[in-house]
């Protein structure tokens, strides 16, 4: 935690700042600003999921994008592992990497 993330420059703490302000938000309007989390069919899962395996067996990048419930967010990088057992894939890029969640990943494109 802490690092710098790529492109925009700011922390990773910095996300959660955005988090602490929209608990001051009355909770009334919290549920105007927060967006649900998009179901996403079997198909498209088995698509993404054999473009992160492509990723990870021929070291193709990836851009993933994210849910959150503020904002997408895209990460672009190898996939260097993932856990089935846990549902997650590690992400690399420069010197960086991050673990995802398999159900936080929205779209995946090869690129």
């Amino acid at each position: 935690m802490g690092k710098k993330l790529e492109g925009n420059g700011l922390l990773e703490s910095s996300r959660m700042m955005i988090k602490e302000q929209m608990q001051r938000i009355p909770e009334g309007q919290r549920e105007i600003l927060r967006r649900k989390q998009p179901v996403i069919d079997e198909r498209k899962r088995e698509e993404m999921e054999r473009t992160l395996s492509l990723s990870l067996r021929e070291h193709v990048r990836i851009t993933v994008v994210l849910w959150d419930s503020l904002e997408e967010m895209k990460l672009s990088g190898f996939v260097t592992s993932i856990h089935a057992h846990t549902r997650e894939i590690k992400l690399q890029w420069a010197d960086e990497w991050k673990w995802i969640g398999l159900d936080s990943i929205l779209e995946v494109h090869p690129g």
